[in-house]
C-alpha cells in the first residue's frame, strides 16, 4: 500500500504537462509488458488496439465514439511516442508559461479530436483514399495544435535548436511542409490529421486574441463529467472570494495588447522582465 501512495503523491507533484508524458509512456509500456505475460500463457493479445483506435470507418466510430479521443493516447513506436513528447513539453512549456492549465488541455485535446475528424473527411471524401482501410493513432495532432497556436501567439520567440536558436514559427511551418509533401509517400491518413490538429491551433490561437475561448467547451465538458462522481459544489462564500480576486487583479487590457504587438512584432524575448510577469499575470485571469 506505501508503495502505491508513494507513486500517487509523487505523480500529484508532478506538472501538467509531466502529468501527460507520464500517462502517454505508461499506456505504452504497459502493454508491451501484458504482451509478454500472455504471450508467455499463450493467451492471444492480438487486435485490443482497435478498441481504442480511430478507424476510417463511420460506421465503427459510431459504435466507439471514444476512439475519437482515445488513439491520442496510443503510440506504435517509442520514436512516435518520443518525439511527440518532447515537442509537447516545448511548445507546451511556453504556453503555461503564459496561460492557465486550461488552455493547453483544451488547445491539446481539441487539436486531437479535430485531426481525427479530418482525417475522417478525407478517407471518406479524396479519390485517393477509396476503399482502403485505415487506422490512427497517436497524440501527434494534439501537439501540432499546441505548437502551431504559440507559433502563431509569438512567432518570432527563438527556441534553441542544438547550437542554434530558431524562431518559433519556422520550427511550425517545417513540420507542417513535411506533412504536406509527405501524404503520397506513407502515412497518409497521420499526415492529415497532423494538419488537422494545427489548423485548430491556427484558428484557436486567433479566436482566442479576439476573447473568444472557442475552445472552452472541452474543459467544461470534463468539470461536467467530473461533476457527476464529485457531489460536493463549492459554497457560495467561495464563489464570493474568485470574483473578488478577480475583480482586485488590475488586469489592463490595452497594456495586454500593446505586449501582444510587441512579441507579434519583435518576438517574446524582446519584452522587459516586468512585462513578461504582467503578461503571465493576465493569462492566469
Amino acid at each position: 500500500m506505501d508503495f502505491w501512495q508513494n507513486i500517487r503523491s509523487r505523480f500529484i507533484k508532478l506538472t501538467l504537462l509531466e502529468k501527460i508524458i507520464a500517462v502517454m509512456a505508461l499506456l505504452f509500456v504497459v502493454p508491451l509488458l501484458l504482451n509478454t505475460f500472455l504471450f508467455l500463457f499463450n493467451i492471444s493479445f492480438s487486435g485490443w488496439v482497435s478498441f481504442f483506435e480511430l478507424s476510417a470507418d463511420w460506421q465503427k466510430l459510431i459504435m466507439r465514439p471514444w476512439t475519437l479521443i482515445t488513439y491520442g493516447f496510443f503510440h506504435g513506436t517509442l520514436s512516435h511516442l518520443f518525439w511527440n513528447m518532447l515537442l509537447l513539453y516545448i511548445a507546451g512549456g511556453l504556453m503555461l508559461n503564459l496561460f492557465q492549465t486550461k488552455l493547453l488541455l483544451n488547445t491539446f485535446f481539441v487539436g486531437i479530436i479535430s485531426g481525427g475528424l479530418i482525417y475522417l473527411l478525407s478517407y471518406n471524401s479524396f479519390p485517393a483514399f477509396q476503399n482502403r482501410s485505415s487506422a490512427l493513432i497517436g497524440s501527434s495532432a494534439g501537439v501540432m495544435a499546441v505548437l502551431v497556436f504559440m507559433a502563431s501567439y509569438m512567432p518570432n520567440s527563438p527556441v534553441r535548436v542544438f547550437m542554434f536558436s530558431v524562431p518559433l514559427k519556422y520550427i511550425a511551418l517545417l513540420f507542417i511542409f513535411l506533412d504536406v509533401v509527405q501524404i503520397p509517400s506513407s502515412n497518409a491518413g497521420g499526415h492529415i490529421a497532423h494538419l488537422g490538429g494545427a489548423l485548430w491551433g491556427y484558428l484557436y490561437q486567433r479566436e482566442f486574441l479576439k476573447g473568444n475561448d472557442i475552445g472552452g467547451w472541452f474543459m467544461r465538458w470534463i468539470d461536467w463529467i467530473s461533476s457527476l462522481f464529485n457531489a460536493s459544489k463549492p459554497t457560495k462564500k467561495t464563489t464570493k472570494k474568485r470574483r473578488t480576486t478577480k475583480a482586485s487583479s488590475g488586469i489592463d487590457q490595452k497594456k495586454v495588447d500593446a505586449i501582444l504587438d510587441k512579441i507579434a512584432a519583435s518576438g517574446y524575448e524582446s519584452l522587459t522582465k516586468e512585462e513578461k510577469e504582467y503578461l503571465f499575470r493576465a493569462g492566469k485571469q
